[in-house]
């Protein structure tokens, strides 16, 4: 039978007040430590698959020297005579 979620959240805490040296008026600090170590560790990992399938970004990319990216090419720059 597995543990219950409180009841492993309980455990947590009751180790990382041990490993605090018992130290007396902390005790919601350590339930919101284990309470995280808990609920972060019951997560699902985000699937490699659909992180690898999506594009990068929208639409075609921009190359650093394009004009898409606002540079101007050398010949395009307007002479003020």
């Amino acid at each position: 039978m597995e543990p219950t979620l409180e009841h492993r959240i309980r455990e947590r805490a009751y180790e990382i007040w041990h490993a605090d040296g018992q130290a007396d008026g902390k005790a919601h600090e350590h339930w919101l430590a284990a309470e995280r170590e808990v609920l972060s560790s019951s997560l699902p990992a985000p699937s490699l698959a659909l992180e690898a399938s999506a594009p990068p970004t929208a639409g075609k990319p921009v190359r650093a020297g394009s004009r898409a990216a606002g540079q101007r090419s050398a010949g395009s720059k307007k002479s003020k005579r």
